[in-house]
């Protein structure tokens, strides 16, 4: 049986004129797989009420949740991280095994540690964090603005474009990667 996969927040990044980033905020998603309830990152600590909303209208509170994973450590991807006291927050190890169907991908550059996470449903989907933070990061082939590793971050960013059919970026609504256009995210595409 294939995970399900609950987009609870996308995320959104404003800019000035000059490229300087005046508001970042992160996807945040739920993927169910068999019993585990795993949240992949957790937004900015004063979205913490909308978090908590939007597990609550898939019948689930904080304390159900079985495992947090951040792509990187950034506060806007993991300021609710304490909202998940009775969760294990995973390590980054490429390949590594969450549940069924659900792996770790490395995909440093915009951090050195960096990830992404690959589900497989009908479709794969890559939870792509900030490897990947944009539509618009992937129509020009440009890596994240702020990156440790320039030639890293391009190697990951086609790294997940390889791997995924739809990619749910850290700063943007999900996208289909073979119709490059912004879709409507289903529990199972």
């Amino acid at each position: 049986m294939y995970p399900h996969i609950f987009l609870l927040k996308s995320g959104s990044i404003q800019k000035d004129e000059f490229g300087n980033i005046l508001d970042a905020r992160s996807s945040v998603t739920l993927v169910v797989s068999g019993s585990k309830k795993i949240i992949v990152d957790t937004g900015l600590k004063a979205e913490s009420g909308l978090i908590i909303d939007a597990l609550f209208s898939k019948g689930l509170t904080p304390g159900d949740i079985d495992v947090v994973v951040n792509t990187h450590s950034h506060p806007d991807h993991k300021g609710n991280n304490y909202l998940f006291s009775n969760a294990k927050f995973i390590a980054p190890h490429e390949g590594k095994i969450i549940a069924p169907h659900v792996a770790i991908m490395e995909t440093p550059g915009h951090t050195l540690d960096s990830i992404s996470i690959r589900v497989e449903v009908k479709n794969v989907v890559v939870i792509a964090g900030d490897a990947l933070p944009t539509f618009n990061n992937f129509l020009k082939n440009i890596p994240p603005s702020l990156n440790d590793n320039r030639y890293q971050a391009i190697s990951s960013m086609n790294k997940i474009i390889r791997n995924a059919k739809i990619i749910i970026p850290g700063h943007d609504n999900p996208f289909s990667i073979a119709e490059k256009r912004y879709i409507t995210f289903t529990n199972q595409v």
